[in-house]
């Protein structure tokens, strides 16, 4: 029996709705605590000094050279994805786990930018990668390539063979096993002098706070049914389902 069986099978108990209440009340304390414990992390995080960032960043960008005050395109503030997409030859593809995450960034684009956030994806593979996957994805945020600076190594994403020789990488403020490129989210802020201060970055499931549908799942009955470990192997790049009508569920309304 497979594992998406068992969870059906070892489901919680049937009860009254009387009974049913009672532990939901009891389950609404604890999500309030966890509510008000999100609150306050989020302003700890807010809190954090800044770095200024005194190195000169230049992206390759559709419309040209950009920097990254550039970036911001008129706005104070910048999240960037970390997307993994390395110039190597071996990377035919960007990598299926940021696909997955970045498959959520169209939406709240929409409306960051009317609130004064820019939120765009890096990598350091070449326009010339980026642009072809890119289309064949149907994404339309911005994408740049960090390909000619050490914007990547300077926010540990990516990695030196030299340093992937060694057997460790520092990678999420720690040494640890990793290959070239790794993922994670970097926020920036400029101020009305034009000066770019580094205020946050956040690595391996850090990344988890941008993926909506993760959100959704943790309300299902069944939840994410990822294995530790394991988590994440569920994933494909999402035009490789290969069921149309569940990629697209409202292809037929």
């Amino acid at each position: 029996m497979n594992e998406r069986s068992k969870s059906k099978t070892n489901g919680p108990k049937v009860v009254s709705e009387k009974a049913w209440l009672a532990q939901r009340k009891k389950l609404l304390k604890k999500e309030k605590v966890f509510t008000r414990q999100r609150d306050e992390v989020s302003r700890l995080r807010r809190a954090l000094p800044w770095i200024k960032v005194e190195k000169s960043y230049v992206f390759d960008t559709p419309a040209g050279k950009k920097t990254l005050a550039d970036l911001f395109d008129g706005r104070s503030q910048l999240i960037i994805y970390h997307f993994m997409f390395g110039p190597d030859p071996k990377w035919k593809e960007g990598c299926p786990n940021c696909s997955f995450l970045v498959d959520h960034i169209d939406g709240v684009n929409l409306h960051l930018p009317h609130h004064d956030v820019t939120l765009l994806v890096v990598s350091r593979a070449s326009l010339s990668k980026i642009a072809p996957f890119k289309k064949r994805m149907g994404w339309r945020f911005q994408w740049v390539s960090s390909f000619g600076n050490d914007f990547n190594f300077d926010y540990h994403v990516s990695f030196t063979k030299k340093e992937i020789a060694t057997g460790k990488i520092y990678y999420n403020y720690e040494m640890t096993e990793g290959g070239d490129e790794q993922p994670g989210i970097s926020v920036f802020y400029k101020d009305e002098s034009g000066d770019v201060f580094h205020t946050y970055s956040s690595y391996g499931r850090g990344g988890d706070l941008l993926i909506g549908s993760y959100n959704y799942l943790d309300l299902a009955p069944l939840g994410r049914q990822e294995k530790k470990g394991h988590g994440m192997d569920w994933v494909r790049h999402h035009d490789r389902y290969g069921d149309v009508a569940a990629a697209h569920p409202q292809a037929d309304a």
